[in-house]
């Protein structure tokens, strides 16, 4: 039995059709009304918000120094057990000289002897005939930091003493850093807010609240010093130091 197109059929036909089509124009309207107002509240969002940069820096004296030393002997094959001898010696000459200036022993730091063999660029030598350097490292960390700076000025009285006595230098500690940078992070925080204040007055318009914010990296600087690193940094050469400390903060505005 074949079934035949009557003019109910055909019209049933086209109304679903016309049915399709504007159920997926509708679909089509939605979608595009969702993305246009996520895009519009995106934009509302980022107009409405200000970032800025503080900082905030505090002046501190190092609380702590570490002097690295070190007595050394120039010796040949032969005379390599009375070079360590020699070496025995020079460090309690250099131990008396510290404690007698008011260094404690817990200050002191001594690292075991090393040898290094000097080299010939004339080629190889006989045994008998070589000679090799001997080091003994001491390290001396104390909080009395003008008290070893003093006294890293008068090595010429070791030297009286026959000790073939070598300073490397003081470097100068802030301990107390990681507490400090609490502190003054709310300082960089209320920086930031004055900036984000007077940029949005420009613009006639008033900060709200803080929205996000982020801390940069401590740099701790020579008394002075404007020379900051990306990755941050810590000068030891200066008794008196800068602290400085960023942070990256964002502000609602309206």
């Amino acid at each position: 039995m074949s079934t035949q197109n009557t003019p109910k059929n055909i019209w049933n036909a086209i109304f679903n059709e016309e049915n399709a089509l504007a159920l997926t124009i509708a679909f089509a309207l939605i979608i595009v009304t969702v993305i246009g107002g996520n895009y519009y509240m995106n934009k509302k969002n980022t107009n409405d918000t200000l970032t800025v940069t503080g900082s905030a820096r505090k002046e501190v004296v190092s609380d702590t120094v570490i002097w690295r030393t070190a007595v050394t002997r120039n010796v040949s094959f032969s005379g390599l057990k009375d070079g360590y001898t020699q070496m025995s010696r020079d460090v309690e000459i250099v131990k008396k000289f510290l404690q007698d200036n008011a260094v404690t022993s817990e200050s002191i730091t001594i690292q075991p002897i090393t040898m290094n063999e000097d080299w010939n660029n004339n080629g190889p030598v006989a045994q008998e005939f070589k000679r090799y350097t001997l080091t003994q490292a001491i390290e001396i960390k104390s909080a009395d930091v003008s008290g070893i700076t003093e006294l890293a000025q008068r090595v010429g009285e070791l030297i009286n003493q026959g000790v073939l006595f070598q300073s490397y230098g003081l470097e100068y500690y802030y301990t107390d850093l990681a507490n400090l940078r609490v502190e003054m992070l709310s300082d960089a925080v209320a920086d930031a807010k004055a900036r984000a204040k007077s940029m949005a007055r420009a613009g006639g318009q008033r900060v709200g609240s803080l929205q996000t914010a982020s801390s940069g990296v401590v740099q701790v600087l020579s008394r002075g010093s404007v020379e900051v690193s990306d990755y941050g940094s810590y000068d030891t050469s200066k008794i008196d130091k800068d602290v400085m400390v960023t942070v990256r903060a964002s502000f609602g505005v309206r």
